[in-house]
């Protein structure tokens, strides 16, 4: 029997002002029973050190995902003619207590264990990505690390505290949760407290490559390197929407000037294609400080670029870019 696939409500059938409120106009799916790949949302913001907002982040990327169609245009990508894709909503967060908040986020994935489903999330602040990280290494071990942000998130503690958003990956590595020959860094920018204050995530292996290093340039042979360096292991794409500059990405909490283009960031993503991704995250959109929704917009395209280069998914029309 012919597999029928979840398909994004056109635009032909519904305006796009109109319709289901999920991420693409999905068919929202009370379980994981059956998909491929599931949108989650996350709406947290208890965990950052400047503007509040990203609890409202999940609810304008999908808002902002209405013009996003089925095919890509640029790579040849047919993601639902491949996997069976839903949207099986947010994760009841704590919205008084960033620690129950993170061992909620940990149950819920932990429970995603039980299928076959890779999750793509939809944020929040950064903090979401180590419990994400904490369930999936129940089912995978240490992972590999795509990581592309203005921040490396690898403080010890902020405000005396050892989990917020800029905390994370120094906690995922203390709990044996990464493989860190297998982590890399993108996008590193602005000032620190210290001269040294991106070398801690180095000395324990991470490849560190800074925006300097990435101005003025195409970001697609990097990816070719990475691919190389991470290999046919398990691998997580935490996106953190700052890694952008802020004339494409205003709306987040912690902008850093000399970012990333929205171009660079579309060659990262399509860049992981042949990895075997086990998940990916979207994550520090606040949609406050952005009236006009580009921030949210871009966000909802490049969780729709991480959901085209997944393992299984086919391609029609092979592109040569």
């Amino acid at each position: 029997m012919e597999t029928l696939f979840h398909q994004p409500q056109s635009g032909n059938e519904m305006p796009r002002f109109a319709g289901r409120s999920t991420m693409m106009r999905l068919p929202y799916c009370d379980t994981p029973a059956g998909l491929d790949v599931a949108f989650v949302g996350i709406p947290l913001d208890v965990g950052t050190s400047q503007r509040a907002g990203t609890r409202y982040g999940p609810r304008h990327i999908r808002s902002e995902s209405v013009m996003i169609r089925p095919y890509n245009m640029a790579t040849g990508a047919a993601p639902f003619e491949s996997l069976q894709v839903g949207d099986i909503g947010d994760v009841p967060i704590n919205t008084y207590s960033l620690l129950k908040s993170v061992d909620l986020i940990e149950a819920f994935y932990s429970e995603l264990n039980a299928w076959p489903v890779i999750p793509l999330t939809l944020g929040g602040d950064h903090t979401l990505t180590l419990p994400i990280l904490r369930a999936l290494a129940k089912k995978h071990g240490p992972v590999g690390l795509i990581h592309v942000d203005a921040h490396t998130d690898t403080n010890d503690e902020m405000f005396g505290e050892k989990i917020a958003h800029g905390t994370t990956f120094r906690r995922a590595v203390e709990e044996g949760l990464l493989d860190c020959k297998r982590v890399v860094q993108i996008g590193q920018r602005a000032q620190g407290y210290a001269s040294g204050d991106f070398q801690w995530g180095v000395d324990q292996g991470f490849r560190l490559i800074p925006v300097e290093a990435c101005w003025h340039k195409s970001l697609t042979p990097l990816m070719a390197e990475i691919r190389d360096m991470l290999g046919d292991g398990p691998v997580y794409l935490s996106y953190d929407i700052d890694s952008i500059d802020p004339a494409w990405a205003p709306g987040t909490g912690t902008p850093e000037v000399g970012g990333l283009s929205a171009i660079q960031a579309l060659e990262i993503v399509r860049g992981c294609r042949g990895l075997n991704l086990i998940g990916g995250d979207l994550v520090e959109v606040s949609p406050p400080y952005d009236i006009s929704g580009i921030t949210a917009q871009l966000g909802a395209n490049l969780l729709y670029e991480m959901l085209c280069v997944l393992p299984g998914v086919h391609y029609q029309g092979e592109k040569h870019l």
